[in-house]
């Protein structure tokens, strides 16, 4: 029989129709899994039930809701780790956040910021070296990250705008997080002191972030300075990159809303 007689059409339809999937279908009657994906959709659009573009909303151009504890947390993400770009045979820009395998659950926490600040559009996560990048397509990427430009993030200003500002107001701690997670860590320090005539090791707990961006840093400090949190400059090789929080009561707090990576 001829696989693409007008029988063996009419059969995978008839199956199609039923719910029988493409895979099922072409295995059943012989038939490439292309041909049966053009047969069905063919008789979809006959009957009217192609789906229309894939056009989701967006809180900047259409007003829709927006997680804002989600977005302050992707925000922080981005600052750190994320890129955005734009391939010319791609039909949308894409929003990368590289995080490293040694902490999966902060992978599946940006993966699910990002589904909760994106709701209609898919995830995926690209395996590297040693990595993933989570991922995500939107043509309204630019709209909810506003600081996206030409080269890398240290080498052109990084300002948030109104809006943003207000979400990270309101939701500080989930910023911090966000670039604690991609540019910070918990760490153990230690020191000696001598008491009693003895030298003595005492260990520490500190949070340590690394920026290249004064901007990014700036934004990080600030928050900071708006929690309450004493930091200080750590420059290390005569580069100011780095800030540190090591008083008591400060990275107490850091705990209770931050803590170590995981």
């Amino acid at each position: 029989m001829n696989a693409h007689s007008t029988e063996v059409r009419q059969q995978a339809l008839t199956l199609l129709r039923s719910g029988t999937r493409n895979a099922e279908v072409a295995r059943r009657l012989n038939v490439p899994r292309g041909t049966v994906s053009h047969w069905l959709h063919m008789d979809r659009s006959k009957r009217g039930e192609c789906p229309g573009a894939h056009n989701p909303l967006c809180h900047r151009c259409d007003g829709t809701a927006l997680d804002e504890p989600a977005y302050a947390y992707l925000l922080g993400l981005y600052l750190g780790d994320g890129h955005i770009s734009h391939y010319s045979a791609h039909r949308a820009p894409s929003l990368m956040i590289t995080l490293d395998d040694a902490w999966p659950g902060i992978q599946d926490e940006a993966e699910e910021a990002l589904r909760k600040t994106f709701p209609d559009n898919a995830t995926c996560r690209v395996r590297r070296t040693g990595c993933h990048n989570i991922k995500l397509y939107s043509k309204h990427l630019v709209c909810y990250f506003p600081q996206h430009g030409p080269g890398r993030k240290h080498e052109r200003e990084i300002v948030l705008e109104p809006w943003q500002q207000k979400i990270v107001d309101a939701h500080p701690w989930q910023l911090v997080r966000g670039l604690i997670h991609s540019d910070g860590c918990r760490l153990t320090n230690w020191t000696t002191r001598v008491v009693g005539g003895e030298r003595k090791r005492y260990e520490y707990p500190r949070y340590w972030f690394t920026n290249v961006s004064d901007d990014i840093r700036r934004l990080y400090t600030d928050t900071l300075d708006a929690l309450g949190i004493v930091w200080t400059h750590c420059t290390r090789a005569g580069k100011p990159y780095n800030i540190s929080v090591a008083r008591r009561a400060s990275v107490a707090l850091m705990d209770a809303h931050v803590g170590p990576k995981y």
